[in-house]
């Protein structure tokens, strides 16, 4: 599991030991991700941590080879890490920030698969699941050009690689998950005030934004055999903010 240290990366790590999971967990910050595993070993769980960046090949090889010389095999990946990154109009946007964006949250999922699916093809079946988001998908946000593109591209991975291994029992979905109560979204908007937060709560459908909790359930769902005929989704956890329109 990408992304781990925070936000619905944590969330999930943590309800993914709940249920017997044996986890090898990343994210760029050290003490964070040592804490979280201590916190899952401490409640009788095992994990192991990884840190470094995602948009690393070689991490994204270690990651699987950890998994398989620790507890012999790799039956699940939840890649989760991305960034919002800078938000500029389009003729704003630096090379450099355009290339972050998608290498953090495109790139990085290319390379997950590319390691990931070698490892489930050994174990005859498997399950891959990358956040992407609504951005992109139902709804374009000015500013978030290349993070839009970004989640958008990775929902065309999905599909390719859903097709392409499906015969060889691995699933591939992508979680589209809502306005959500992360620290990553707090960064992004940190002089955000009471009306802001009720704007943003006023575009779902449920008048509200989500627990991390309750996208790390809908990410156990399509991990999990409760999903067995699902794959090639685009699978909207989103309070309905794809859908309303008041």
């Amino acid at each position: 599991m990408t992304g781990a240290t925070s936000g619905i990366g944590y969330a999930t790590a943590l309800l993914f030991a709940q249920h017997g999971a044996r986890l090898v967990l990343n994210g760029r910050r050290r003490e964070p991700l040592a804490a979280l595993v201590a916190h899952i070993e401490a409640a009788g769980g095992e994990a192991l941590g990884v840190p470094g960046d995602v948009k690393d090949e070689a991490l994204a090889e270690s990651l699987v080879v950890t998994a398989v010389d620790r507890f012999g095999g790799l039956d699940i990946a939840f890649n989760n890490a991305g960034i919002i990154g800078d938000m500029q109009p389009v003729t704003n946007l630096s090379m450099a920030a355009w290339r972050d964006i998608v290498d953090t949250n495109l790139t990085s999922a290319f390379l997950g698969a590319k390691y990931q699916i070698p490892a489930m093809l050994t174990r005859g079946a498997g399950s891959l699941v990358f956040t992407s988001s609504f951005v992109g998908y139902t709804a374009g946000i000015p500013g978030m050009a290349a993070y839009g593109a970004s989640k958008a591209g990775q929902i065309g991975l999905v599909k390719t690689l859903a097709a392409a291994y499906g015969a060889s029992g691995i699933r591939v979905n992508a979680l589209l998950p809502g306005g959500t109560d992360t620290p990553m979204n707090l960064a992004n908007a940190p002089d955000a005030g009471p009306e802001v937060q009720s704007f943003v709560e006023g575009l779902h459908a449920v008048k509200r934004i989500a627990a991390p909790e309750e996208i790390a359930r809908a990410a156990l769902f399509l991990v999990s055999d409760a999903s067995s005929f699902v794959t090639g989704t685009a699978f909207l956890v989103d309070g309905g903010v794809s859908i309303c329109k008041t």
